[in-house]
């Protein structure tokens, strides 16, 4: 099967456009400039076709290369014919391969390898023909050496049987259609860790059992966390007579003594090999499409994460709030430098309003402050009561800004070298207030993982994982596009074409010669070569530009397009852009080539129009009911502003401003039947909820959304 074929099987998208897709990938071009400066050779697909285009790319490639190693090892052991190499060229999934390899893998020595040495197998193929009267007495024959009787014989020959059913593809893939269809997850708990502190989070799942092929991810990556902790033992299970009864009508077609030998092998066979290997492998499935699962919610969650509402460039007064150890102020200018910063004690133990009140104030008019950013931790309603109760000379607008992974940032190498000169606690407040101005540019400094929206992303396989959030965060860069003279290194890293060594580059070539006057100056930068310019450039901005094309999301390739049409327009480029009567007059088929088509086209003017145009909303102000401070305040029925904060699977999770966050279950969402909570909910969405239950002991709150 070639390639095409393949992706084709999975994706159901036109060949031809996987081709084009194909050759542009091996040609080094990265997905979000193929999605949006290759449409015409892709038929216009879109980034999340083009990924499954890779992931398939992948997928079929580490097969081949599977197939490449399995037929090399056949070949040294001379075992390879050409029905097998047939068999294996054209087998198109990775669990048959491994079947079909599996009689040959050099293995520990088993019993049946022994059992050979011994001289058994000839014994083991009379039983297995059934046509053998007196076994025993045949198997007499075979008393010699080690083999001390007729029963260590049959012994013997039963294992190596059981080794070929075993191997058995046909067996081997009956088992798994009643293990995919029928298991049972059933667990138990280890008595001696029982009653331990830690085991009580685990107490839902210490006697549980449930179809495995219905478990919601969630759970089951729970009860496989309890398992990895040592809390509880975890079982899969399906019918065993019913299991071997489908084996025993596969291989048992006489009555006899043969019959006798063979039954027992099958049962040493299922329980010895086949039902161990097969339940682990269809536990590791299940895990696999939990990993999945959580996966995504955890990339859905980080990219409307890194596409928050940003405010901007405005001059940012931040807090991170504290109780013993103060609250960290800094006072940012428009770029997000830092010009100020010390600490007041409003709080207790030195309870000082008075003087942080009048310091915030100084500070506010010395630095002409436009917005406030008070960090979400610990002391952070008292400090926002505080804030708002001082009456500033000019309108400034106070925000709650979510802390997740600050503290990864301010310890972290990136952070020691932007403020090689202050401690974690200033670096703290900086991140703080960053977020507030360019939540992307700030997020994406810390690793995706540590910034903790979804479930359970520390036991899903940490390499998919990465693989995945860094798309993400490489599309959410790549869509809202990057100031070329402020980007920071981390920035400029997930640029399409870029990467970490080529945004050192850029920084150190902008430090050096000071901001870039135009795209075509990356050119010399040194190691951005040709490829590297193509791939990056458009997505690249410059503000107040020479060429104004250059702080737009047109690719300097089709520059000379513009300038055709502005010339027939009558207008100059600064003329056309933004005259929206003139673009939408354009007969763009006259403009149309073998290599430019409409898609290309209408993508230009539609960028014209409102060139450099950011795709997130502006932040908007949010203040939580101010008579709710702690659990204890919360009551049944009540109807509480918040802040979602995290979704996940089986619901969302709300900041309604204390420390508890409450969980919308997924049957609150909505008064009908709720398949996706995406579909209802997103994260910082600003929200009404409506209070069902407080369980004090165990610090949950059970909410509804309210419509």
């Amino acid at each position: 099967m070639l390639i095409t074929d393949y992706i084709f099987s999975h994706t159901q998208l036109p060949k031809t456009a996987i081709q084009n897709t194909i050759n542009l990938l091996n040609d080094a071009c990265t997905v979000p400039f193929i999605s949006r400066y290759r449409k015409e050779a892709t038929g216009n697909l879109d980034e999340v076709q083009i990924g499954d285009i890779v992931k398939y790319k992948e997928q079929f490639e580490a097969l081949e290369k599977r197939k490449a190693a399995i037929l090399k090892a056949l070949e040294e052991q001379d075992v390879l014919t050409p029905e097998l190499q047939q068999k294996i060229e054209s087998t198109q999934d990775a669990t048959a391969l491994e079947d079909l390899y599996l009689p040959y893998k050099k293995s520990r020595k088993t019993k049946a390898e022994k059992a050979r040495q011994l001289g058994l197998e000839p014994l083991a193929k009379i039983i297995m023909s059934q046509n053998a009267r007196d076994v025993e007495s045949v198997a007499f024959r075979y008393v010699k050496g080690e083999v001390n009787s007729a029963e260590d014989a049959l012994e013997g020959a039963r294992h190596i049987i059981a080794e070929w059913i075993n191997e058995r593809t046909d067996i081997r893939n009956n088992i798994r259609y009643q293990l995919e269809r029928f298991a049972i997850i059933s667990t138990k708990v280890v008595k001696t860790k029982e009653h331990e502190e830690d085991a009580q989070k685990f107490k839902d799942y210490f006697g549980w059992e449930e179809s495995l092929n219905r478990i919601p991810s969630h759970r089951l990556l729970a009860i496989l966390r309890a398992e990895g902790e040592g809390f509880i033992r975890v079982k899969i299970e399906i019918d065993d007579d019913r299991a071997l009864n489908k084996i025993e009508q596969r291989l048992i077609k006489s009555n006899n003594d043969c019959a006798e030998q063979i039954e027992l092998a099958i049962k040493d066979a299922y329980k010895r090999l086949l039902l161990p290997s097969l339940s682990n492998e269809a536990l590791q499935n299940a895990k696999q499409k939990a990993d999945a699962s959580a996966i995504t919610v955890f990339a859905k969650n980080l990219k409307q994460l890194l596409l928050g509402s940003p405010l901007g460039e405005k001059r940012i007064l931040a807090i991170d709030p504290g109780f013993r150890t103060g609250c960290k102020l800094v006072c940012l200018d428009a770029q997000g430098q830092l010009k100020h910063n010390e600490t007041i004690y409003p709080h207790p133990p030195k309870n000082d309003s008075t003087g942080a009140i009048k310091k915030i104030s100084s500070l506010t008019e010395a630095y002409k402050i436009e917005a406030i950013a008070i960090g979400n931790g610990t002391a952070s309603r008292e400090t926002e009561a505080l804030v708002r109760k001082i009456r500033f000379k000019n309108d400034i607008q106070v925000f709650v800004v979510s802390e997740a992974g600050a503290s990864i940032y301010s310890a972290s190498k990136i952070a020691r070298d932007e403020f090689p000169n202050y401690d974690v606690t200033v670096r703290g407040a900086v991140s703080i207030g960053r977020r507030l101005q360019d939540p992307l540019a700030e997020l994406v400094k810390i690793e995706a993982k540590s910034i903790g929206v979804g479930q359970y992303q520390h036991d899903v396989d940490q390499t998919k994982l990465k693989n995945e959030l860094d798309t993400v965060v490489e599309h959410c860069v790549n869509a809202v596009g990057v100031n070329l003279n402020t980007a920071s290194k981390s920035l400029l890293s997930y640029v399409s074409g870029i990467g970490p060594k080529l945004a050192e580059n850029i920084v150190a070539y902008r430090d050096t010669h000071g901001a870039f006057a135009s795209r075509t100056d990356l050119k010399n930068v040194p190691r951005l070569g040709g490829k590297a310019f193509e791939q990056g450039s458009a997505f690249l901005r410059i503000k107040d530009a020479k060429n104004p094309l250059d702080d737009s999301a047109v690719h300097p390739e089709s520059y000379h397009i513009v300038k055709t049409i502005a010339k027939n327009e009558g207008k100059t480029v600064d003329a056309l852009i933004g005259n929206s009567q003139v673009l939408q007059s354009i007969n763009l088929k006259q403009y149309a080539s073998d290599k430019v088509g409409l898609p290309t086209l209408q993508d230009i003017v539609k960028e014209l129009e409102k060139p450099g145009l950011d795709i997130r909303e502006q932040a908007k102000v949010f203040s939580f009911n101010q008579n709710i401070k702690t659990i204890t305040d919360v009551q049944p029925g009540q109807l509480l502003p918040g802040i979602v904060n995290n979704v996940t699977n089986f619901g969302a999770f709300v900041d309604i401003g204390i420390k508890e966050s409450g969980l919308i279950h997924i049957s609150n969402l909505s008064d009908g039947f709720v398949s996706d909570v995406n579909e209802h909910i997103s994260l910082h969405q600003q929200v009404i909820v409506k209070v069902l239950e407080v369980d004090l002991p165990r610090k949950r709150i059970q909410l509804k959304l309210h419509k």
